[in-house]
């Protein structure tokens, strides 16, 4: 990461009918991301990272 400065993470709320956000800023960036969750999805957030995990344990 070198020297770049980067600052704590804000949590903001968007209008309702928008998907919440989440705001990072690295030196002179602003990033924005939106987050949206299916609703059809069958897999947990805890099922979700630990497949992920693995996934990235398999790759080394």
């Amino acid at each position: 990461m070198g020297s770049e400065n980067i600052t704590e993470d804000t949590t903001t709320t968007a209008p309702a009918k928008d998907a919440p956000a989440l705001v990072k800023k690295i030196g002179r960036t602003t990033y924005i991301v939106r987050l949206h969750f299916s609703k059809t999805s069958k897999e947990t957030m805890s099922d979700k990272i630990k497949r992920m995990l693995k996934n990235e344990i398999r790759q080394m």
